[in-house]
């Protein structure tokens, strides 16, 4: 989703909440994963994705969904073998991991995939399992 350039900074940040809140409501997760606080060359480039970031989480929180958030070298790690690897490297194991013709596309939604891959990955990890049932983490809470 993207909003209109020409919308200021809160009314954007409006309008990717709504479209994330309706897609938690439309699809109806049992979990939120988002990848982890990065630094970036550019400071405002960072900013500004950092409060993308906060509404994502906040929707998340809003809808009642345990959140996990993973530190891109995890990502990396788990999708290619290497936490350094290039955006490209990430793009062509998920288009591998899952099937996809081609060999893949480095971007958004490349890295929205890996992220994904990386908490399903952790949630076929017999051990985390137990960890999070028995601290009751994996409970859901309610929903709006």
């Amino acid at each position: 989703m993207t909003p209109p350039p020409r919308l200021a900074l809160p009314d954007r940040l409006r309008f990717i909440h709504h479209g994330i809140e309706d897609v938690l409501r439309r699809l109806r997760p049992e979990a939120l994963a988002v990848e982890d606080v990065f630094h970036a060359a550019n400071t405002r480039t960072a900013l500004v994705l950092g409060h993308v970031r906060g509404v994502v989480l906040l929707a998340g929180a809003e809808a009642g969904l345990l959140v996990h958030a993973f530190p891109p070298a995890t990502v990396k790690e788990q999708i290619t073998g290497f936490g350094r690897a290039e955006k490209s490297q990430v793009a062509l194991m998920v288009a591998r991991i899952l099937g996809l013709a081609g060999d893949g596309e480095a971007g958004d939604a490349a890295d929205a995939l890996a992220v994904a891959l990386c908490y399903a990955n952790r949630l076929r990890t017999p051990d985390v399992l137990a960890v999070e049932a028995a601290s009751g983490q994996r409970r859901r809470r309610g929903r709006r």
